[in-house]
Formats: C-alpha cells, structure tokens, sequence
C-alpha cells in the first residue's frame, strides 16, 4: 500500500479575472475550488492513475471535513487525524495579469497529535510505500522526517521525500527509496545554479553517495533526470504544451513515477509516466486527467518495457 502524508491540507480557491486592480472591488469571471496539499496531490494522481492509496495527516474544522469528504467522493481511502482546534487553511490563488497567492496557515498541530500519527506509522509493513511531501506547519517540529525515517527504518519502508532543504538533507542517511528535489531546489542545497542536465546530473551522485536510492530531479520545461538505484542515468525531455497551471506538476510527477514502477518495476518506464503525469498537470486546469497523461506518456515511450 502507498500512504502519503500531509501537515497542512488546503482548499485552493482559484479565482480569475481579467485584470486585478488594488484597492478597488475586483469581480472574477471563473471560480474554482480544489483540495491540495503536495500529499493528497499525489493521492489523487495516484487514483486518476488507477493506484490505491491511504492518504494520512491532519484536518481541522469545517474545511477539513470537506477536504476529506471531497477525497471520498473521489474514492480516495483515508485516515486523517482530526484536530480539536483551529480549521484546515484555504489558499486564494488569484490569476490575472499576474498570478498572486494569498495562502492560510492552518491549525496548531500538538505533540499529542503527532504522536497520533506515529503511532498509525508504526502499522505500516515491509513494501509499503510513505510519501512525505512538502513543508509543514510551524507548531511542528522541523525535524519530523527525520524522525519518521529513523522511526521506521527497521521495517523496510519504501519512503519517498519531496521536500528540500534539511527536511530532505537530514533523512538522505535512512536511504529513502526516492527523493524529488526539482533544479532550483536542488541548486539551493549545493550552493549553485543548476540550468542543464549535465549539472543536475553532477548534483543527484551527491544526494545519491549521501543515501538517496534513486534521485529524480524535476527540471520544469526540460523534463526530467533519474539517477536510479542501480546507479544508470535516464533523461527525458518534456513534451510541447501551453502551460496553464504550476501547482500540483511536481506532486503529480511523484504520483506518475509511482504508478510506473508498481506496475512495471522498470526505472525508465517510470520516468516517463512521472514526466506524463507532471505535464499533462501543467497543461491542465488542476490535476490532470488519466487520459491527458496517457495520450502524453505514448509519445513519450520509445520503448517497448
């Protein structure tokens, strides 16, 4: 089973209007409402893309009731801890002449609530998958992947970090079996610039030599690169498209990737479906649809598998 983790659930409220003038009253011409969070992203992908999933973490209030009832219309398993105070924050994401956001905070997360989620961790078995994505709120420790990695490192967990910083340095010695920094991320850690994929390349044997079985580095319009576990490189460009959408590209490539290697075990056809999902997000309103991502993925794939 495939479980992701998400410390600050959203409602993105996305409004959109010709032109934004401060100040003034502004009336938007298209609404629209999603749930997010990097790990109920990959959730949801990971469902359009016919995987299962249990999508863990934390929701308050009267937002997070419909975070989670939105997530079961979809048919999306769940198991959220459900916080006494506070509610789950919405995002208003404003698209005109330039896109703005203005993003909530979210409830104070406790000690007693985390221990809550240790404690659903520790039910996880040897071949299952965790994903633990993005930042987290600041009533949290800034340690807490770390502290899930070494929790669990005994029981063979495939764990997977899309994260940057010490949030994804600090667990690299557990030896995740995937962690996604994109280039600017990547560069960041590094102290650098990362512009094509030989330097990416450079950078991903260093997350690797530190622990990282298999580092996949997002690089926006240039595709992607994959140093796997086996030590090959893969590379594949992105295909053309109008992009229309940034949010939610990153975690759906992680979703793709996923989908790929459960179905096939093979690095390169996983790469790809991870390219196909992350673009076919990029051209697309919100996540994208199964079929978006499949049309993508067959002029992607070369190969047989």
């Amino acid at each position: 089973m495939i479980y992701t983790v998400t410390f600050n659930p959203a409602i993105d409220y996305v409004i959109s209007l010709p032109e934004f003038v401060e100040g003034k009253i502004n009336r938007f011409s298209e609404e629209e409402i999603f749930v997010g969070g990097k790990g109920i992203n990959v959730s949801i992908m990971l469902n359009r893309l016919g995987i299962a999933s249990k999508a863990l973490g934390f929701t308050a209030g009267f937002t997070g009731k419909a975070i989670e009832n939105d997530l079961t219309e979809q048919g999306i398993e769940t198991d959220f801890i459900h916080l006494k105070n506070g509610r789950s924050r919405i995002n208003v994401k404003i698209k005109a002449e330039l896109e703005s956001e203005i993003n909530g905070i979210g409830p104070v997360v406790g000690k007693e609530a985390v221990d809550m989620l240790f404690t659903k961790l520790d039910d996880l078995i040897e071949g299952d998958t965790l994903v633990l994505a993005g930042s987290m709120p600041t009533s949290l420790p800034n340690d807490i992947y770390e502290q899930i990695a070494c929790r669990l490192n005994s029981k063979k967990i495939m764990i997977v970090i899309d994260a940057s910083g010490e949030l994804l340095l600090n667990v690299l010695k557990y030896r995740p079996f995937l962690v996604k920094p994109n280039h600017h991320e990547l560069g960041e850690m590094f102290g650098t610039e990362i512009t094509d994929s030989e330097k990416a390349s450079f950078y991903a044997e260093k997350l690797k030599n530190k622990g990282a079985k298999n580092v996949l580095v997002s690089m926006a319009e240039n595709g992607a690169v994959l140093l796997d576990s086996n030590g090959n490189f893969h590379q594949i460009n992105a295909p053309l498209g109008k992009v229309v959408n940034s949010v939610g590209a990153g975690d759906s490539m992680v979703a793709g990737f996923l989908a790929g290697y459960t179905e096939r075990k093979n690095y390169e056809y996983a790469l790809s479906l991870g390219i196909a999902a992350g673009s076919a997000t990029a051209f697309s309103k919100g996540l994208s649809e199964k079929e978006k991502v499949y049309e993508i993925l067959s002029s992607l794939i070369k190969n047989d598998f």
